[in-house]
């Protein structure tokens, strides 16, 4: 009975104050399904003629064969009489019939959502063990109180971060599923054609979400429970398994996020898998303006993506509620900054170098006597199908790919940020943003802003915010429930004080390094949507279109994909290193040793200044003398 009473506890917490935050929500919801309704007519396209070709590409478009499409469809009767025709019609249980294939639109989205809850949870399954692996040796040595002989890591696994799903994908399916035959590599007809899919999608996942584990852990550690743990000799696999649920509910909104984009964003791998989840019903939706397909699947995103936000909210309150509650929880932040690393310099001085020998090259030239040449000293790093030299379009495509690249993340920070300051608004409109998949949203932009050289940036800026206002928003909520936070409070400290003392700098540092880890994630979703016609064509020497272009050749010339894809890893190896050196200035007062200055030691008085209001607040009371009393 005592589960049951607290879960009935937690969702009572969670309904005050949700009248606002349903209303939002649904006008959020409302606002994305009548955009989706538009979109033919925000692409200024004609729907006729799209449901024509994906009907069948070899028929003519004649007016007469377009006119017999509008009339059954009833495209002349406007987005709002199809969109209201498609609500009355799903408040009935019934979300019409596919304007492409004419089946029952229902039964086909549920059917391929459970595809593709069945992959996430394989998927999940791999994320786990991969975070696990991940925070191994930070458990091991923390649970023993050694945490501070760790030295500098984290490149494996920004490598395996920064890796692409469709090109971890495409390398699982061609050596393991074609070339060693050990598993099925298409099709979905059972339990061992889920392997591959999901260590596709499993092993990038598990590795950001063990870097952000990663990133807590010695915070826990440095607790007071866990330093009496260890003094009185609690076993170190306990005082472990505590670390974790203490930092796991900090963790909990971004695996919501996870669900979520894995559920809608798994596009890639569906195509290669040939698996029939909803990333791929709804992509091939979106491509053929097949509206009710497309309502239906992304009103299924959104409700999923509602359902994981609210479960995730309500498990934090299970694990650390009453704490929160009482504000008895101490800081994440860790005990002492990162020291400087020579990693990051090291890497980028690599990836310089590859550039400045990347462009004195021409990115343009095609020799087709030159075609899948191997690495050579004419051309180090191989030749592509047309015979152009793959390291002076690595080295082209470095400028727009990074410039821009580092502009969104930059942005998606500050805007990650500021709306994780306002939980009850980010919240459901971050579960809203993380159901779009970002070909949906690269679509939508396009409707409304045109086809650009920015299009592709806006559309990823559109989404990569929300993850970083997830974090932002978990990290405040247990930051203003810590016991020091209280303390200062009652000395009364006001809230500008505290957010710009207190609260930003636990907060800003972690995630800071959060959005340097998805950094080349963002560098490669900007350059796939280039790939998919949405912002640059070829032959731009973009890195997604690099990789795009050349996985058809992948088994007759590995290393016109090889080369990128390390670039792309060196990349993701530099901005996690590069986060590990992140820190801000110390505060005042405090000093590298509590017990105070040796009697040796010459001590110098501070500088004299003029308090001000929160400080004298803020200024410990003199205890008064025997002479004085």
């Amino acid at each position: 009975m005592a589960p049951l009473t607290k879960a009935l506890a937690a969702l009572r917490v969670l309904a005050r104050g949700g009248g606002p935050t349903l209303l939002w929500r649904f006008v959020l919801t409302a606002g994305l399904v009548g955009s989706i309704g538009l979109l033919p007519w925000l692409s200024r396209t004609d729907p006729a003629l799209t449901v024509l070709k994906a009907r069948s590409a070899d028929r003519d478009p004649t007016p007469e064969t377009l006119r017999a499409i509008r009339d059954q469809l009833g495209l002349d009767d406007g987005p709002s009489v199809l969109l209201g025709r498609w609500l009355g019609g799903l408040l009935h249980g019934d979300a019409g019939t596919s304007w492409v294939s004419g089946a029952q639109v229902l039964p086909s989205v549920v059917q391929a959502l459970g595809v593709s809850l069945l992959l996430v949870s394989g998927a999940l399954v791999v994320a786990a063990v991969t975070a696990t692996a991940v925070c191994a040796r930070t458990l091991r040595l923390g649970s023993r109180g050694r945490l501070g002989t760790r030295g500098a890591g984290g490149t494996a696994t920004a490598v395996l971060a920064a890796l692409p799903e469709f090109l971890v994908a495409s390398v699982l399916a061609s050596v393991i599923g074609v070339q060693l035959g050990w598993l099925p590599a298409l099709g979905w007809y059972g339990p061992q054609w889920m392997v591959l899919p999901s260590l596709a999608l499993g092993l990038p996942a598990g590795a950001v979400l063990g870097r952000l584990l990663d990133d807590l852990l010695p915070g826990a550690f440095a607790e007071p429970w866990a330093l009496a743990a260890a003094s009185r000799g609690v076993p170190p696999k306990s005082v472990a398994r505590q670390a974790v649920r203490r930092c796991v509910p900090g963790l909990l909104p971004n695996l919501g996020l996870f669900v979520v984009g894995l559920t809608g964003g798994s596009v890639a791998v569906e195509q290669i898998f040939d698996i029939p989840g909803l990333g791929r019903l709804t992509l091939q939706a979106a491509l053929a303006q097949d509206l009710p397909v497309l309502q239906t699947g992304t009103l299924a995103l959104v409700v999923l993506a509602a359902t994981a936000g609210v479960l995730a909210r309500l498990t934090a309150r299970l694990l650390i509620g009453p704490a929160l509650r009482d504000g008895a929880l101490h800081s994440l932040q860790r005990p002492a900054p990162p020291a400087p690393r020579t990693l990051p310099l090291l890497y980028g001085a690599l990836l310089a170098a590859v550039i400045g020998l990347g462009l004195p090259r021409d990115a343009l030239a095609l020799d087709t006597l030159a075609r899948l040449r191997a690495p050579s000293p004419a051309h180090p790093f191989g030749t592509d199908a047309l015979g152009r030299d793959v390291l002076a379009r690595v080295a082209h495509g470095a400028l727009n790919t990074l410039g821009t690249a580092l502009a969104v993340s930059a942005a998606a920070l500050v805007a990650g940020l500021l709306l994780g300051l306002l939980p009850r608004l980010s919240g459901p409109l971050a579960d809203t943003v993380s159901a779009v998949p970002p070909v949906l949203a690269g679509l939508l932009v396009t409707g409304i802003t045109g086809s650009g050289p920015w299009t592709p940036a806006l559309a990823v800026g559109v989404v990569a915010w929300s993850p970083l206002a997830a974090h932002t928003s978990s990290l405040l909520r247990q930051e203003r429930a810590t016991t020091h936070l209280a303390a200062t409070r009652a000395l009364g400290a006001g809230r500008w004080y505290l957010l710009r003392h207190e609260l930003l700098p636990a907060v800003l540092p972690p995630v800071t390094r959060h959005a340097l880890l998805r950094l080349p994630g963002v560098a490669l979703s900007l350059a796939a949507l280039g790939f998919l016609g949405l912002g640059a064509q070829p032959p731009s020497p973009e890195w997604g279109l690099l990789l795009a272009e050349n996985q058809p050749y992948a088994e007759r010339a590995p290393w016109a994909v090889l080369f990128p894809a390390a670039v792309l890893a060196l990349l993701g190896a530099l901005a996690v290193t590069a986060a590990g050196g992140v820190r801000l200035p110390r505060r005042r007062g405090r000093t590298d040793s509590p017990a105070g200055p040796s009697p040796g030691d010459r001590v110098v008085p501070a500088p004299r200044r003029r308090p001000n209001r929160t400080d004298a607040l803020l200024a410990p009371v003199p205890t008064p003398t025997t002479e004085e009393r």
